[in-house]
């Protein structure tokens, strides 16, 4: 009986120290609930809108007729205009879009040889030497994305055609740039660098100053003549060898392992991991100037990472999801340095030419300097 009345004596001591504990009250609600949302709206396998461009070589109203027939799929939508297959690649490079299609001069001709002569009867020459009426460029260092765009391969086109089609020979032929075998692993590993790094560079800096709170080192870093700024610098150098540490091992036990390629320069690689290594640091400083504990840094912690993980692209295409949820990932270190990482390793891309990802995080790394500096206050309180 008397060991029944010590386990409610600590289970009300727990449920008070809960309950003064804000926080965590606060997280027990918004985690479930951030995964609910993430899981069941904004992670979408079923791809939509693809943001891809087209090379009219033909400039004909059939041309145009066949845009807006593909268009209506839905699969895709035409954001850009290109006048060459040069200029097209070098988008899809920098990941402006993620397909291009390329109409050829003779459309019109390949369209009346995609067509049957009649039922039963033997193929003409015209039929022998039908050949796809486009082509599709398509960055195949997204499986999903290729995917949903091979899906068009096939695609019937009943409203431009008087006959039935010739079935032997498909509407469009998809060529494949930088995986044309489609392995997943050519996409998932240079993700997952951006992956682990935010997860140890935010979970190491989120708990530094709470971390000398606890082990009473504040007050001594208080009479020190060290400024707010100098100690947040201070505090993030080391992790960035750690960061780069990491970094050289899973490239290189991807590229020994699984084959994966490093087509970009490493200089490249290196200023790429580097803005988002400083940038994850500093996310994971401004975290540890708000929490309390380190119980309080390493749930928010969870908080960002989750998003991170999930709305970045290194599981769902970017594109798949909806415009709320874009705007979230666009708020994220980790969505931006997907694009980099996967633009310099795997479409040797130089980071110049992707200046929004690199300038986002840049100003996401002195911000976030500066809030920190301004939250931590020099003093007990």
């Amino acid at each position: 009986m008397k060991s029944l009345f010590r386990i409610q004596a600590i289970f009300n001591k727990e449920l008070i120290q809960l309950k003064r504990d804000h926080m965590t009250l606060r997280m027990i609600i918004i985690i479930p609930l951030i995964q609910l949302l993430l899981f069941g709206y904004a992670i979408n396998t079923n791809i939509r809108d693809i943001p891809v461009a087209v090379v009219d070589h033909s400039q004909t109203g059939l041309s145009r007729i066949l845009i807006q027939t593909i268009d209506a799929t839905q699969v895709v939508k035409f954001t850009q205009h290109y006048r060459n297959v040069q200029q097209a690649e070098a988008a899809i490079a920098r990941s402006e879009v993620r397909a291009v299609l390329v109409i050829p001069k003779d459309v019109s001709q390949r369209l009346v040889r995609h067509q049957t002569v009649g039922l039963g009867s033997a193929p003409s020459s015209d039929q022998e030497t039908s050949r796809p009426i486009a082509q599709w460029i398509v960055d195949g260092s997204d499986t999903m994305i290729a995917s949903a765009i091979k899906s068009l391969r096939a695609m019937p086109l009943t409203e431009l055609l008087s006959k039935p089609a010739n079935r032997n020979t498909p509407t469009f032929e998809v060529a494949l740039l930088y995986n044309p075998e489609q392995r997943t692993a050519v996409n998932i590993v240079p993700g997952l660098v951006g992956v682990i790094l935010t997860m140890t560079m935010i979970m190491f800096t989120s708990a530094a100053i709470v971390r000398e709170r606890e082990r009473g080192n504040l007050e001594m870093l208080i009479t020190t003549p060290i400024r707010s700024i100098e100690l947040m610098v201070g505090k993030i150098i080391p992790y960035m060898f750690i960061g780069a540490l990491q970094v050289t091992i899973v490239l290189g036990l991807g590229y020994l392992l699984f084959n994966i390629p490093i087509n970009g320069s490493l200089w490249q690689l290196a200023g790429a991991t580097l803005l988002f290594i400083t940038a994850s640091l500093t996310l994971g400083l401004v975290i540890s100037t708000i929490a309390n504990n380190q119980l309080q840094s390493m749930q928010m912690t969870i908080f960002v990472l989750l998003p991170s993980i999930l709305l970045s692209g290194f599981m769902f295409p970017y594109e798949g999801m909806p415009i709320l949820a874009q705007y979230i990932a666009e708020a994220l270190p980790a969505t931006h340095f997907m694009r980099l990482i996967r633009g310099v390793v795997l479409r040797d891309v130089e980071i110049i030419d992707m200046t929004y990802d690199v300038s986002w995080l840049a100003i996401f790394t002195l911000v976030g300097l500066l809030v920190a500096s301004l939250r931590f206050k020099k003093n007990l309180d």
